[in-house]
């Protein structure tokens, strides 16, 4: 019998990652990527990440199922058990929902949603929440986890992107076009090939946006990646980790923290061993 190997023992020999969601933290604010990534910080999801993690898990589990079982029903019956196991992991989040007893109907409307966009009975993924990991050529390790890869026969590659909020305006489709374009990197990296298109599925409106990467555009991305990686490190070097105040404090968790808000950051514990770069299931649901 192989003796077990604790999971600890696992992640210690993980060096440090990039990715899109600690990314973005810190191209919105210095100090908020230190919050999550290295303070690790705890943070309350809203009622909206966690049902945005309960809709996700339920469309992978969706398309494990045999094509003529992908049906809105099926899909609907998923949400109830699927909720009930994330508490198991998760028993924290039992008060998101304490004042909103119809929440399982809202993602029930999420993945009507879905239906509307597409028939799963007519799509075979390659994977889904599929872990994609690859160092570029300066040495910066990408790491993400792509909601849905679809491989064509001819091997063209579409990555897919289930957003449980509305279509966003400017700022909020910058940002979700970066974790895309993150994404079609290291899949061009990782297998040669530039993806032959990037698919956003916004549940909640029943719109999707497709958007179409060439190489010389994921070149120029790449050097933005090193960019913010060599910022990162120059950062904690030092532990000057800035803030930046901007609209989207307004929405921050850490605000008690924060100089820009006459709070104290905690004292700075060091660059971070082994991984600072992991994505949490709520990054993941988005």
């Amino acid at each position: 019998m192989l003796p077990d190997v604790a999971t600890e023992d696992l992640s210690a020999a993980r060096r440090p990652a990039l990715s899109p969601s600690r990314a973005g933290d810190f191209k919105q604010c210095p100090l908020l990527y230190r919050f999550r990534a290295i303070d690790k910080l705890p943070e309350t999801p809203s009622p909206a990440q966690v049902r945005g993690t309960v809709v996700h898990a339920v469309l992978e589990q969706l398309f494990g199922l045999p094509r003529e079982e992908r049906l809105p029903e099926r899909a609907t019956d998923l949400v109830a058990p699927t909720w009930a196991r994330l508490l198991e992991e998760q028993p924290e989040l039992a008060g998101v929902f304490a004042e909103d007893a119809g929440w399982l109907d809202s993602a029930g409307k999420l993945l009507a949603g879905y239906f509307e966009l597409e028939d799963p009975r007519r799509l075979e993924p390659e994977a889904c929440e599929l872990l994609v990991e690859t160092e570029l050529p300066s040495g910066v390790l990408l790491r993400g986890y792509i909601d849905r890869l679809d491989v064509a026969p001819t091997g063209e590659i579409r990555v897919v992107d289930y957003k449980t909020g509305a279509a966003p305006r400017e700022v909020g489709e910058a940002k979700a076009l970066f974790q895309m374009k993150f994404y079609a990197l290291a899949l061009w990296r990782l297998r040669g090939v530039v993806p032959r298109q990037l698919r956003l599925m916004y549940l909640a409106d029943r719109q999707s946006l497709a958007y179409t990467p060439d190489e010389a555009e994921l070149t120029r991305f790449e050097r933005t990646l090193d960019a913010i990686w060599q910022a990162i490190l120059r950062a904690g070097k030092t532990g000057d980790f800035r803030p930046n105040r901007s609209r989207l404090c307004d929405w921050c968790s850490h605000q008690a923290h924060c100089p820009e808000f006459g709070g104290t950051p905690p004292e700075y514990p060091g660059w971070p061993e082994p991984d600072a770069g992991e994505e949490s299931l709520v990054d993941r649901a988005d």
